[in-house]
């Protein structure tokens, strides 16, 4: 194996500051894996912390950014007994939190890979055993590098927190990476799936992974009116939310009695608007969703080996082309945008 790797840093904040250097491989310690990244996927949250726009506490510099990857263990420290070499593995985002409550730090983003520790968008990376996940045997490593953030933030929101039920309906806002895995995790779940786009064209992809319902937002702004024609009045079970703002207060008004709305997005404002009288003659839950634990995820694998499922890839950039691959984020990918790294590089 070679001595140096390649690795995108941060010398400072700013897509523009990004950076591709020669750095030396690093040798894992007690408990650390050494993998070989294969892949990475990117996220809203990347473009935020690379911004500057997200972390309370400015990471050390230089910064490697990027949570999400996939890879292949090529070296292990002292005291491994999870993993071994050849094993092929994705990285828990939150590393404290491997199962139960939510460890206290996390409301001050805790250790998150990506940001405020180092991320993935290298060719060799470090991870404590505790935090590596067995890649679904079913999955390449380009579609398993998109799970750990999105994917296990839609299975937390339904399956994890919303114990999603047969014949429930649930709405996703936007073709995005973690709307895409809500459609799939809740069409495997046996729900009904609304989707709402500004996009038609997005709409019409939306329909072929099995849609049952779609919105057209540009066309029908107050589109909770038609989230209640399309339930015969009803209204749905569980909302994705996406958007933040005063989206919000549509959510609630699509909402069937008891229902659940997963705040888990704020693409158009961090700040939530709503009037406390919808959620309360509904009798709402509003819950934040930020990812989810270790053990959720282990879960998450066992489901997309039994059900088939596939990552949605709207495109697969090569690893010299990262700042294209964040204009490609930045103006709406159709599920996710990977980086393709590739064997050494």
């Amino acid at each position: 194996m070679a001595e140096t790797m390649h690795r995108w840093q941060l010398p400072a904040f700013g897509i523009d500051k990004l950076e591709l250097v020669e750095a030396p491989i690093p040798e894992p310690g007690r408990g650390e894996l050494l993998v070989r990244v294969s892949a990475v996927s990117l996220n809203y949250r990347d473009k935020l912390v690379i911004e500057g726009d997200l972390l309370p506490l400015a990471p050390v510099m230089p910064f490697t950014p990027v949570s999400d990857m996939a890879g292949e263990v090529v070296a292990v420290g002292a005291g491994v007994s999870r993993f071994r070499s050849g094993d092929r593995v994705v990285g828990n985002f939150w590393t404290t939190w491997l199962d139960g409550e939510a460890p206290p730090d996390m409301s001050r983003h805790g250790r998150s890979l990506g940001g405020p520790l180092p991320g993935m968008l290298a060719q060799y990376v470090l991870l404590h055993e505790d935090i590596a996940v067995a890649t679904p045997a079913s999955l390449t490593d380009k579609e398993a590098s998109t799970l750990p953030v999105a994917a296990l933030t839609a299975w937390f929101a339904l399956v994890e927190n919303g114990r999603i039920k047969p014949g429930q309906t649930v709405l996703v806002q936007g073709t995005g990476g973690v709307a895409l895995f809500g459609l799939q995790i809740a069409r495997a779940s046996g729900a009904k799936v609304i989707v709402t786009s500004r996009s038609a064209a997005k709409l019409e992809r939306a329909k072929a992974l099995g849609a049952w319902g779609v919105i057209d937002t540009a066309a029908k702004p107050q589109w909770s009116d038609v989230a209640l024609d399309l339930t015969g009045g009803r209204g749905v079970d569980h909302v994705l939310e996406l958007i933040g703002g005063d989206n919000i207060a549509q959510s609630t008004a699509a909402l069937a009695s008891g229902g659940r709305i997963s705040q888990v997005g704020f693409l158009k404002d961090a700040e939530i608007v709503l009037s406390v009288v919808p959620m309360m003659l509904k009798r709402a839950v509003l819950q934040g969703v930020t990812v989810g634990h270790r053990r959720a995820f282990e879960d998450m694998v066992q489901a997309f080996d039994t059900l088939a499922m596939k990552p949605v890839i709207d495109r697969t950039y090569p690893f010299a082309e990262v700042r294209a691959a964040f204009d490609h984020l930045e103006r709406g990918p159709f599920g996710k945008v990977v980086i393709d790294i590739g064997k050494g590089g």
